[in-house]
């Protein structure tokens, strides 16, 4: 499939919480091969508005419509921005979806804790994966050697943005996709599934785990290009 025969060729990927874009190489080989135009925000981790305002920057660039892909915490912020007249439409990989004026601490309530997901926070207040608890809690599936990188690249993350509620949530408005890991350690699965839900996603379950865009890069690439493709432009 190329994008002649579709009518969004863009794509801006949002990484999540201890993690930089580089992560998603994979999915951005994918998708530039059939011809996406494709764009990957760095985000500072330092507040949810400096990771809007990044990811908005971004958009702010685009030349027509584009679909907004956000990982984990990365969910949260497209929850945010992507209300942006640019975005078309929104994926969720194994990602966090607030309602407008929810927190993204508020999201775990009343599902199960993940104890191979450990975060150790340091005297600043911000946290980073335990490096011993780090492949088993985000990354399993992925070799000794990827989830050993992925560890020691990671970028903390100021934890006070758990706290912040969002102001708008975009997936009202938009058409939605989700990706779940079913075998993810970082999020209680029902916890992924209930989010995806409300938002009306298009759920793919796929066998992965919490570092899926990693992983199952194939996958997160071809749910990106079905929602290019079932989205319409925006102001249609």
């Amino acid at each position: 499939m190329s994008t002649s025969d579709q009518q969004i060729k863009n794509v801006v990927l949002v990484h999540g919480a201890f993690a930089d874009g580089a992560g998603w190489r994979g999915v951005y080989d994918n998708l530039t091969s059939r011809g996406f135009k494709v764009t990957i925000v760095q985000n500072p981790l330092t507040s949810l508005e400096d990771d809007v305002a990044a990811t908005t920057r971004v958009l702010d660039r685009q030349d027509g419509p584009a679909i907004l892909v956000g990982h984990s915490w990365g969910g949260t912020v497209i929850t945010e921005a992507g209300v942006h007249p640019n975005v078309a439409g929104l994926v969720y990989v194994s990602a966090l979806a607030p309602d407008a004026g929810e927190t993204t601490g508020q999201q775990y309530e009343g599902f199960a804790e993940t104890p191979e997901f450990v975060i150790d926070v340091v005297d600043d207040g911000y946290g980073f994966l335990n490096s011993e608890k780090f492949k088993a809690g985000f990354a399993h599936d992925a070799s000794d050697a990827d989830a050993a990188f992925l560890r020691d690249a990671q970028v903390p993350i100021n934890m006070s943005v758990f706290a912040t509620p969002v102001k708008n949530a975009a997936w009202r408005e938009k058409p939605t996709w989700a990706v779940i890991a079913t075998e993810d350690k970082s999020f209680d699965q029902a916890m992924l599934q209930h989010m995806a839900t409300r938002a009306g996603a298009k759920i793919t379950n796929v066998s992965a785990s919490h570092a899926l865009y990693v992983t199952q890069a194939g996958v997160v690439a071809d749910t990106i290009a079905a929602a290019a493709e079932g989205a319409p432009p925006t102001g249609q």
